[in-house]
């Protein structure tokens, strides 16, 4: 049996061998941080070691507060932070509008970026803290975070930036905090980080982290993220690889189907929204799954419900289109005859 092509690296990228190695380390040198004795003192150390670690990677000049993922970083940023109207885009993760279900919403434009006539008049808040995303992860398109920071600082608000689709394959956006997710980048599931510019703009909330966050800290797993972030050095995606799906738009637009990165303002190359003719998201999902190839039907924590996309709903694509739309992504480990493979099932699918 052959192997099985993995293309949903946003939902989870597999683990880089270096991670593995450091997460293995970090088991035969485990004892709670938290602890005076010498087993404690010895993972202190090397937690606090790989906090610096990842700041080098990251070039982060600010604070590092180690989380279990994403989500909890997102919910300590958005109930915490000591600003005052929470402002969130329609086009967030479900993890930052379920840890602010009460914010204001930040429409987009149809070509996926914020609508910067209606954040300003929204930064007008006073002191708002405003959440948008580096790289969407179900089109992949990117935000003009210079701009948007800029309106936001300008109206004394703080930005908080989604950086788990970036984190790791982009420069870090400016921003006040940023959320990471290590499984986004080849890091072990289960770990995270907020990044903080200043300690002072977000109020304690707990016993670890210097008082930021419960919870005992997953040395094994921040020692796998450090060194999943230092591994994120060496280049992501040589251009060749991707060649394939190039050739496979024109062939998209040609037969019918929508190719979404053509309506984006900043489409990212690792992420890709196809819509095919004729054929369901839902139908396309199950049948790649069964000439083996791993896709998505959009963000992994929503697909599931098989409900048309509120990303692209947001966006305004036509009902018929979002209903056909699928997800590609790809990663570290991802080759061009992984590319080549899936563009050959995608004909034979639209053609059948």
């Amino acid at each position: 049996m052959p192997d099985r092509i993995y293309l949903d690296h946003a939902a989870t990228m597999p683990l880089r061998p270096e991670a593995r190695t450091a997460m293995e380390e970090g088991f035969d040198q485990w004892a709670n941080p938290s602890s005076p004795h010498a087993q404690g003192r010895k993972a202190r150390k090397l937690l606090e070691d790989a906090r610096e670690r990842v700041k080098a990677a990251l070039d982060w000049e600010g604070e590092v507060i180690f989380t279990s993922g994403a989500s909890e970083a997102a919910a300590l940023a958005l109930r915490h932070a000591k600003a005052g109207a929470r402002l969130v885009s329609t086009v967030e993760h479900d993890c930052m509008l379920q840890a602010a279900p009460d914010a204001e919403r930040l429409p987009v434009r149809s070509d996926g970026a914020l609508d910067l006539d209606i954040l300003c008049e929204a930064a007008q808040r006073e002191t708002p803290l405003v959440a948008v995303q580096q790289v969407n992860s179900e089109t992949g398109s990117r935000q003009d975070l210079a701009a948007i920071a800029g309106i936001v600082h300008q109206a004394g608000g703080l930005l908080l930036v989604d950086c788990a689709q970036g984190a790791g394959k982009m420069p870090l956006p400016p921003c006040d905090m940023a959320v990471l997710a290590a499984h986004k980048f080849g890091g072990p599931i289960g770990v995270g980080a907020l990044l903080v510019r200043d300690y002072a703009m977000l109020a304690p909330s707990g016993g670890q982290e210097r008082g930021y966050r419960r919870g005992t800290e997953n040395m094994p797993g921040v020692l796998a993220m450090a060194a999943a972030l230092e591994a994120c050095d060496q280049p992501f995606l040589d251009p060749h690889i991707l060649a394939p799906l190039n050739e496979l738009s024109a062939i998209c637009r040609d037969i019918g189907g929508a190719w979404l990165s053509d309506c984006l303002a900043d489409p990212t190359p690792y992420i890709r929204a196809v819509a095919m003719p004729n054929m369901s998201a839902t139908a396309q999902v199950m049948r790649f799954d069964m000439a083996g190839i791993a896709v998505s039907q959009g963000s992994a924590c929503s697909s599931g419900t098989m409900k048309t996309s509120r990303v692209l709903d947001a966006m305004q694509v036509e009902p018929e289109i979002a209903a056909n739309t699928i997800r590609v992504s790809v990663g570290w480990n991802t080759t061009r005859a992984d590319v080549e493979r899936f563009c050959e099932v995608w004909l034979e699918l639209a053609k059948s």
